[in-house]
């Protein structure tokens, strides 16, 4: 065996795909998250979906490779446009809780 080596520079490039959410302190925040089959919505009207046949999450979550997460309330915004890694989230000043009735 001449390239033994080769699995040395591999399992440096893996790497599990997963969502941490952190608040501006840079401390751990726990938020619901939607985790389904990621969709495209090129063309679409109205407000697309980015995914389908989601299951909801607490984070941290593991992401598989076909998947993509979106946030399940709106009452955090994220920073970032993409939900994968290590996500700083800031709270929505538009935010208005449901009354129950």
């Amino acid at each position: 065996d001449k390239s033994h080596y080769l699995l040395y520079y591999l399992t440096c490039a893996m790497n599990p795909r997963m969502l941490i959410t952190v608040n501006e302190d840079l401390s751990w925040r726990p938020v619901t998250v939607r985790v389904g089959q990621a969709v495209e919505t090129v063309g679409q009207a109205g407000k697309p979906k980015t995914i389908t046949g989601f299951q909801t999450h607490s984070t941290p979550v593991l992401l598989g490779t076909k998947e993509r997460a979106e946030l399940g309330t709106e009452e955090v915004l994220s920073v970032s446009t993409v939900l994968e890694g290590i996500v700083l989230l800031k709270d929505n000043p538009d935010y208005e809780p449901e009354e129950e009735k």
